[in-house]
């Protein structure tokens, strides 16, 4: 997940011009939306979001909103510069979405967003915001108030309790990859991950001290994450559309049909 805005868009002064949400043309079938059960290797989650986008693209499936958890894990996106690999503590995996390196793991719940641009809004920043929103709106049925930001992408917490100097920590990641105007991967929530993982990288390429990572837990929110998907699927709907329930052998049966390993290829390009 990213921090930065995909290249060739520029990025907008303010958010407030941006028009907030995306939802289908009236008559369009609803989302297919699935939680999936334990870990998902990172691999497998590519593999299926390159084939279910492609199905989309075609009129041969449904739009998607898949969440996962991973093994611990960090992916590189296509802005990652070498030095922001400080430790290679994990996996690390080349995940062709925008923006710079980032880390998953058990307690962040991912969201991967296969949505059909053309049949809504050909519209990449408008899509991003959305998806902003769609977090915060998440996050205040927590009482968190996170909050967007002009020049980051992602959604950001206030931290006065961590002294003077306009400290915030970024709570939710986004970075997204659009093909044939099918939408790839999408959120990262961190709701009770360890936060001491994401010590290995410079997570989304933002080194200043100001600016930190946080969850819900390290928020003093202990929140199950069935809880968590419910109010996702709660607030997707006001700003996208409606979902169904996805058939369990649609996604499931390939959820866990890689090896769980390091891809050494893929750690060895991103760490150039």
């Amino acid at each position: 997940m990213a921090c930065n805005w995909p290249r060739g868009y520029q990025v907008v002064k303010t958010r407030s011009d941006l028009s907030l949400g995306l939802l289908p043309a009236p008559g369009a079938p609803p989302a297919e939306w699935h939680v999936a059960e334990g870990l998902v290797d990172y691999e497998a989650a590519l593999a299926v979001m390159a084939a279910r986008a492609a199905a989309i693209a075609q009129g041969k499936a449904r739009e998607l909103i898949w969440l996962v958890e991973h093994p611990p894990l960090y992916t590189a996106g296509t802005s990652a510069r070498p030095q922001e690999l400080i430790a290679a503590r994990f996996p690390v995996y080349t995940a062709g979405r925008g923006g710079q390196f980032t880390y998953h793991g058990p307690g962040q719940r991912v969201g991967y967003v296969m949505l059909d641009l053309k049949r809504r809004a050909p519209d990449v920043r408008r899509f991003v915001a959305t998806l902003e929103e769609w977090i915060i709106r998440t996050l205040s049925a927590f009482a968190v108030r996170g909050e967007r930001r002009d020049d980051r992408i992602g959604v950001w917490v206030r931290r006065p309790d961590k002294g003077a100097g306009a400290f915030e920590d970024k709570i939710a990641a986004i970075g997204i990859r659009v093909q044939r105007w099918v939408t790839l991967h999408g959120f990262a929530l961190n709701v009770a991950p360890d936060l001491s993982h994401f010590s290995g990288i410079v997570p989304c390429g933002i080194a200043e001290p100001r600016y930190g990572i946080t969850s819900l837990a390290d928020l003093g929110r202990q929140v199950a994450m069935a809880e968590v998907d419910r109010a996702l699927r709660t607030e997707f709907e006001p700003v996208f559309g409606a979902t169904v329930d996805a058939d369990a052998h649609t996604v499931a049966s390939t959820e866990n049909s890689s090896p769980r390993r390091r891809n050494a290829k893929s750690s060895e390009r991103a760490a150039r």
